[in-house]
């Protein structure tokens, strides 16, 4: 019995469970209504905007034969719950960062971001152009989810501690918030690693259940007020250089849509990408100056810390290799963002190289 049938046919159990108290999806002639949860606090800079806005494009292009109720983390399921609330039907998509579904399956960590690995254009070249969005389809169908790319943050900044960083001796025992296969890098080094859902993190920072925490960049952080707890800031990180937010759909919800409305969801999501990256790239600058107006100090890890976190993050992509599915995708994505890189490098990276150097 493959993953999909076992949900339908089983009780569920785990975080699903707290799915089992949504009501059925709700019908009507000639309309449909389709319940979206999130991971997000409602207002969250930039991811809860990414989950309303591809919401509201698929409301606004269907011409009034869909509905998407976009649901908070916790107003229906948590955070970490929506992946089963869609997969056994009980809501019919999710908008999330499909890196905190790694313990379904690892390669749920490539539709997000990995460590080391692709910036948000390489990652859209490879999803767009390349075998990303059929590999995303063909990991779906395993779970009876149809999922598309709906935003991205562009690159992440390493975090907030309290207490500088100078070598990798200094995350051994270390609470640190970090989802995803950086997180399980990051625990390589000793750290004790916290996956919270972003609602959660302020709190968890300002009590002392953490020390320190990475959430998104300038702006998504400001807006989350970090700044205010600690002035420690480390604005290049290793684990998410161009993540990418996802809307999923149930599969057999998805099947059951006019080709018009699947187009509409296709487009609504890919619209909603280039929207929510543009967002955050334009808010980015200005809040990082705001900080830094406001005490922040701004840092760098020094080359040794770079060292380790690529040396456990080979250990990591190493322990997942065994799982075929993931060796498919590793190995293809790997070979994309070779190939994206090449150019990139050569020539934008050279360009603004130059641009620094005759601008001043």
């Amino acid at each position: 019995m493959d993953r999909r049938s076992f949900l339908r046919t089983s009780a569920l159990g785990g975080s699903a469970a707290a799915a089992t108290t949504l009501a059925a999806p709700a019908y009507a002639a000639g309309h449909r209504t389709l319940t979206m949860v999130t991971t997000w606090g409602r207002g969250l800079a930039g991811v809860f905007d990414a989950a309303q806005k591809v919401a509201d494009d698929i409301n606004a292009m269907s011409d009034g034969t869909l509905t998407v109720e976009v649901k908070a983390a916790g107003e229906l399921v948590g955070a970490f719950e929506v992946f089963d609330a869609v997969t056994a039907g009980q809501a019919d998509m999710y908008h999330a960062a499909d890196y905190y579904f790694v313990g379904q399956h690892p390669g749920y960590a490539f539709f997000t971001s990995v460590p080391f690995g692709m910036t948000a254009q390489e990652l859209l070249n490879w999803y767009e152009h390349g075998n990303g969005k059929a590999m995303h389809d063909e990991l779906g169908e395993i779970f009876g989810l149809k999922s598309f790319l709906a935003g991205n943050t562009g690159a992440q900044a390493g975090g907030w501690f309290r207490k500088e960083i100078n070598g990798p001796e200094d995350f051994n025992g270390l609470k640190f918030r970090m989802p995803g296969l950086g997180g399980k890098a990051l625990g390589k080094l000793g750290a004790s690693v916290q996956n919270l859902p972003g609602a959660e993190v302020y709190q968890a920072l300002a009590s002392g259940a953490i020390d320190g925490t990475e959430w998104i960049g300038p702006w998504a952080d400001e807006k989350a007020g970090f700044q205010e707890i600690t002035k420690t800031y480390y604005t290049a990180g290793f684990h998410e250089p161009g993540a990418a937010l996802s809307l999923a759909t149930n599969r057999d919800v998805f099947d059951e849509l006019t080709p018009a409305q699947q187009k509409i969801i296709e487009v609504a999501s890919g619209n909603t990408h280039q929207w929510n990256l543009a967002q955050f790239l334009n808010n980015n600058g200005s809040a990082l100056q705001r900080l830094q107006s406001g005490g922040v100090k701004v840092l760098e890890f020094p080359d040794s810390v770079w060292d380790a976190f690529g040396k456990a993050s080979a250990e990591v992509h190493a322990e997942n290799m065994g799982d075929d599915l993931y060796k498919k995708i590793h190995d293809d994505y790997q070979a994309s963002l070779k190939a994206s890189s090449g150019w990139i490098d050569r020539a934008e990276g050279t360009y603004r190289a130059q641009r620094d150097r005759v601008l001043g």
